[in-house]
């Protein structure tokens, strides 16, 4: 079984001379207990092209310590990353490899890095002996793998092999993994191990759900006394930097043995000394704080929006995998985003190559929608419910509902679950990045983005101007609900578009998209009570199968006929306020 646990953590710089100040009265800190020093041997994996360092990803296998195991972390924020641990075995679990898969695709995962640290541990502790965080001081020996090295130093043979075997998994990847075994079982040879580099570093970690404000303590505390912030995020990152460019080691025993052991918190707060071990803190550049530029060309506007949809997708990938609150709206999202750009914006991108994309991101949304309707609906269901009087909810009708949500919500999870595990998820992916890398652009993508993508949004909002009409001309019933739910449709579309031209057409694209998402949102809430309606009158068929009542949902389906009703009086009047011509006029219209 998996456990996820959040890691807070700031890293710091240190040499053999480092002396870690007294802590002892910051923030609630009595005691430092001695932990004693254990030898960790962990062993890197990634692509060959590095796709889980690109995104700060770090996938391991390693032992010694109280945690040994393979172990994944996922970024969160800075200094804030999620790992996902799961016990020590020989090969990779198939539930971190899944949570890889987005990124990983059709790549091999194989060892990039070998990295041995000395680790001294001491546990800032309360008055009452609560643990608050822990400081370790690491010495690291870090060695980068070549193509079929087997780990430096450890007797891991055949995790190469059995990692490419947990991503893959078809019958046309096991002889690629059986040949990795076959070069697992032969020695390191020299030429796919460089020579090490070594460092001391500082690691300070809050336990469980402590105060992020007792490491901005820490950190005062460090920097009198000379203890600067680590330049890199995490101890592959370094070492992945650090032997970029070395010579490959013709003799692996050219790492010296780190001096001395990691010194004893004192009292006195000594000053680090700075040696040429340490790298310099990176500085950021005047560029890098500055706001985003204004693209250029139509073409780099598209494809900036594109490229952020394409990376919300892998991103919330894994989110979806471990069934994180909003993760399936907001992938869902994402799908519609990227399907909208690429028909509004026909002129930037050619949709010969982007419609077959396009259906496909069509099929995953609707699985998507599986689960994430039934979220929706079950939600507004059992709120319904509860603002009902206790006297109006009559027999068992929280437990049928209850019992009608769960069913729906295992098939629809059990599906879900398959479709990302799937080949046309995985080929989606590839096709996207295929894309971005050599994207089909038209001619329009070389001009300024104002005239083509502002005449875009104005295309998309005079389609939804009909639709709006045919709805509001149509007969109250079905037919209305049919309408209103296509006009729904479009208006989303508006808004998308609006928001992808945002950062090229500035004030007037966002107060437009804004605009356009009210109108959504109110037909939004048309269609969810359709919707609901529907499902209320399948409950009442079940509770009367059952021999049970449906009054009370009876109750709620005239609840949200009124509801239904209330939106389409309000229509009128929103769409007045989002039509008015001023925004139109400066988009170009």
């Amino acid at each position: 079984m998996a456990d996820t646990v959040r890691e807070i953590e700031r890293k710091y710089e240190a040499d053999g001379s480092t002396e870690l100040p007294d802590l002892t009265g910051v923030a609630g800190v009595a005691a430092l207990a001695d932990q004693g020093t254990v030898v960790l041997s962990a062993t890197y994996y990634d692509t060959p092209d590095q796709r889980l360092a690109a995104d700060g990803i770090t996938l391991r296998r390693r032992t010694g310590g109280g945690d040994a195991g393979w172990h994944l972390k996922l970024p969160v924020a800075p200094g804030v990353r999620d790992e996902v641990r799961m016990p020590l075995a020989e090969r990779l679990p198939r539930k971190l490899a899944a949570l890889v898969r987005s990124r990983v695709r059709g790549a091999p995962l194989t060892p990039v890095a070998h990295l041995r640290t000395r680790r001294t541990l001491w546990v800032l502790e309360t008055a009452g002996g609560e643990p608050l965080a822990e400081v370790a001081v690491d010495d690291v020996v870090a060695h980068r793998l070549g193509d079929g090295a087997v780990p430096y130093g450890t007797g891991e043979a055949t995790c190469a092999a059995d990692v490419a075997y947990e991503i893959h998994g078809d019958a046309g990847d096991v002889a690629h993994a059986n040949g990795a075994a076959e070069a697992g079982r032969r020695p390191a040879q020299p030429d796919r191990v460089t020579t090490g580099v070594r460092w001391r570093e500082i690691e300070v970690e809050l336990v469980g759900d402590g105060d992020a404000g007792l490491l901005d303590a820490v950190d005062e505390i460090f920097a009198a006394a000379g203890i600067r912030p680590a330049g890199s995020a995490s101890k592959l990152a370094r070492a992945l930097a650090e032997t970029a460019d070395a010579g490959r080691a013709t003799d692996t025993k050219t790492v010296k043995k780190t001096g001395g052991a990691a010194k004893k918190p004192t009292r006195t707060k000594t000053k680090t000394t700075t040696t040429e071990q340490q790298p310099k803190k990176p500085k950021a550049s005047k560029k890098s704080k500055s706001a985003p530029s204004t693209p250029h060309t139509a073409g780099d506007a598209v494809l900036a929006y594109i490229r952020e949809q394409v990376r919300t997708l892998v991103e919330l990938d894994p989110a979806v995998r471990r069934d994180l609150p909003d993760s399936v709206h907001q992938m869902r999202v994402a799908t519609r985003r990227l399907r909208s750009a690429f028909r509004s914006y026909g002129t930037v991108l050619d949709r010969s190559a982007t419609d077959p994309i396009g259906d496909e991101l069509k099929w995953l949304a609707g699985e998507l929608g599986v689960d994430r309707d039934r979220e929706v609906l079950a939600a507004r269901l059992r709120a319904g419910l509860a603002d009902l009087p206790r006297e109006l909810r009559l027999g068992p009708v929280a437990a049928r509902l209850r019992l009608w949500s769960q069913r729906r919500r295992l098939g629809s999870r059990q599906t879900l679950l398959a479709v990302l595990d799937g080949a046309r998820h995985l080929a989606l992916l590839e096709s996207l990045h295929a894309l971005l890398a050599d994207p089909p652009l038209r001619p329009a993508a070389a001009r300024p983005p104002a005239r083509p993508m502002g005449k875009a949004v104005l295309k998309d909002y005079r389609r939804l101007a009909g639709r709006v009409a045919d709805a509001l001309a149509a007969p109250a019933g079905p037919e209305r609900d049919e309408a209103l739910h296509s006009a729904r449709k479009a208006a989303k579309r508006v808004r998308y578009a609006a928001e992808a031209a945002g950062p090229a057409l500035g004030g007037p694209a966002k107060k437009f998209a804004k605009r356009m998402k009210r109108v959504q949102q109110l037909l939004g809430d048309h269609q969810d009570s359709v919707l609901a309606r529907e499902a209320l009158r399948d409950l009442a068929v079940q509770a009367h199968g059952a021999g049970e009542g449906g009054f009370s949902f009876g109750l709620l389906y005239g609840r949200e006929e009124a509801a239904a009703a209330a939106r389409e009086r309000e229509l009128p009047e929103v769409w007045r306020k989002a039509s008015r011509p001023g925004l139109r006029r400066k988009l170009g219209g």
